[in-house]
C-alpha cells in the first residue's frame, strides 16, 4: 500500500510541472561580421555557445565600442541583457520568437526600446529602434 501511495504521489508531482523552459536562439551562435558597417569601422558580434557574447567595433586598430551580451532565463522568460554601455545594464523581454528570430523589449529604455534579431538567407540581421530611429544591421558569419 506504501508503495502505491508512493508512486502516486510521484505521478502527482511530475504531472504538476507542466511549465517547459523556453528554447534559446541557437541561430545567434558563432562569429558575425557587419557587412553594412560605416566606412572604415569593423563591427563583431560573437555568441558563445552559453549564449554570453560580445559586440565591439574597431576603427582603424582602436576599440571604439563593446557590449557584453547575454542572454537569460528570468522567471522563466528569455532576457537578453545588454552590459558595458549603460551604468545599470538594461534587461530586454523576449516579446516574441520562432526558431529563427526573437523580438527582446524594454519600454522603459531609452535607446533602443526594441531589438530584433532574424536569420535571413544565412545572413543574421538585427535592428534597435524606438518610436522615433532605428538602426539596420547586416552580419555574415566568418571563421
Amino acid at each position: 500500500m506504501r508503495t502505491l501511495i508512493f508512486f502516486v504521489c510521484l505521478l502527482f508531482i511530475f504531472s504538476c510541472n507542466t511549465g517547459t523552459k523556453p528554447q534559446k536562439p541557437e541561430f545567434l551562435l558563432g562569429k558575425w561580421i557587419r557587412t553594412n558597417d560605416k566606412s572604415g569601422n569593423t563591427t563583431y558580434e560573437i555568441w558563445n555557445k552559453n549564449f554570453t557574447g560580445v559586440g565591439f567595433i574597431i576603427k582603424e586598430k582602436d576599440t571604439t565600442f563593446k557590449e557584453t551580451l547575454g542572454i537569460v532565463a528570468i522567471n522563466n522568460t528569455l532576457t537578453l541583457k545588454v552590459e558595458g554601455v549603460n551604468e545599470t545594464p538594461p534587461l530586454f523581454q523576449f516579446t516574441s520568437q520562432t526558431d529563427t528570430s526573437f523580438v527582446a523589449e524594454n519600454p522603459t529604455h531609452n535607446f533602443p526600446t526594441k531589438i530584433i534579431y532574424w536569420l535571413e538567407n544565412k545572413q543574421l540581421k538585427a535592428r534597435v529602434s524606438n518610436n522615433q530611429f532605428g538602426i539596420e544591421f547586416v552580419f555574415e558569419k566568418f571563421d
